[in-house]
């Protein structure tokens, strides 16, 4: 189950059968919005995720995100991780 508060989420590859260890793991607020994404369990961030605040989206209720992928990090990648974390939030939230 994805927790709203302080969410974890381990990601497993489709080579990593075994999922003795996850391949990244994301850790983070998803009610302010905000992320970070690291390769395994180790201290080594490869993308961060933080909302915008903008006027459009105070006035409109729309999010905007800003979105740092580090070098050499596969940026579809981490875009669908956005994705699906949003997807899981809108089921959770039953939107």
């Amino acid at each position: 189950m994805f927790q709203l508060i302080k969410p974890k989420l381990d990601v497993f590859l489709a080579p990593n059968k075994e999922m003795k260890e996850c391949d990244f793991h994301v850790k983070g607020s998803w009610i302010d919005r905000s992320s970070t994404i690291y390769a395994g369990k180790s201290d080594v961030i490869v993308a961060q995720m933080h909302k915008k605040h903008t006027a459009q989206s105070i006035l409109i209720g729309k999010s905007n995100f800003s979105v740092t992928v580090y070098p050499n990090v596969d940026y579809a990648f981490i875009v669908s991780l956005i994705v699906i974390l949003d997807d899981i939030n809108r089921e959770d939230s039953g939107e």
